[in-house]
């Protein structure tokens, strides 16, 4: 019987299979237009997010889970836990979830151990690290095994995306409403790194075909930093562009996994409807 409760939030961009295969555990994110509130597990799909969106002037708010969310997860039979989330240089969800240990353990002691972990990545990135801590939980790892592998392997994990408008990105501030709106006219698709916590626009693509086939070089050329056994692709409502590229890498590289996830609201706020992102470990 295995000993560990693995627990990540609702920025992770999970395939069902992830979720079944580790048992995960979800915390969850809301996200807000004006004063109401859903829950973005259970109030709305992803397609009806990015449908609202849409007709949405301002930019969506989400809010991390509290940590009183986290201490109702960690009320489990296992007395062993994992907390992988969201990176803390884009949210206060790791915090949620430390802050929720420290009050456990004042509360209970040493009853549980729980280790909460920075994944300094997100959405289908995150995706990947809580399936590799649920292969191990499978495999009876023990604690210590998994989380210096996780610690290893977050460090090595290659991630790139395109962008195919920067309208949530002008709407957030992210970049000058008039630049941006310069390389909208002229149907430029940022590309975007993530690595190291943080989301960095590294080029530029003229439309939609050039900005994936760069993503997939980049990908091509970053992957050997790995050890090339899962590949991860997110899309933001456009499962076409996720099936072509799932197609070209399958034909470059044998991957022991290959999951296409949707882009939930968390990430999806930013990337905006029709971003692709790709991740390898």
């Amino acid at each position: 019987m295995k000993n560990i409760k693995l627990i990540t939030d609702g920025s992770c961009d999970l395939s069902q299979e992830i979720i079944e295969k580790g048992k995960v555990e979800i915390v969850d994110v809301m996200v807000s237009f004006d004063d109401k509130s859903y829950s973005t597990r259970t109030d709305i799909t992803i397609p009806q997010f990015y449908e609202m969106m849409r007709d949405y002037k301002e930019l969506p708010k989400t809010s991390c889970p509290s940590p009183n969310q986290f201490l109702d997860a960690f009320d489990c039979e296992e007395d062993n836990i994992i907390v992988l989330c969201l990176t803390s240089k884009l949210s206060g969800i790791y915090n949620s979830a430390v802050l929720a240990k420290n009050m456990y353990e004042e509360e209970y002691g040493n009853k549980k151990r729980i280790e909460i972990i920075d994944s300094t990545t997100g959405s289908i990135g995150q995706a990947l690290l809580v399936s590799k801590v649920a292969d191990m939980i499978n495999e009876d790892k023990d604690m210590d095994e998994i989380i210096n592998t996780i610690e290893k392997l977050k460090n090595e994990l290659v991630f790139y995306g395109a962008l195919h408008t920067l309208e949530n990105a002008i709407k957030g501030g992210r970049i000058n409403a008039i630049a941006g709106k310069i390389i909208g006219a002229l149907n430029l698709k940022a590309i975007i790194h993530i690595a190291d916590g943080l989301v960095k626009p590294i080029d530029k693509a003229r439309g939609d075909k050039n900005s994936i086939n760069k993503v997939i070089d980049y990908i091509k050329d970053n992957m050997d930093k790995t050890s090339k056994t899962k590949l991860a692709i997110g899309h933001a409502n456009c499962p076409e562009k996720a099936l072509k590229i799932k197609e070209v890498l399958e034909n470059y590289h044998k991957f022991e996994e290959v999951h296409i996830m949707e882009v939930g609201p968390s990430m999806g706020v930013y990337t905006s409807e029709g971003a692709v992102l790709v991740a390898v470990i």
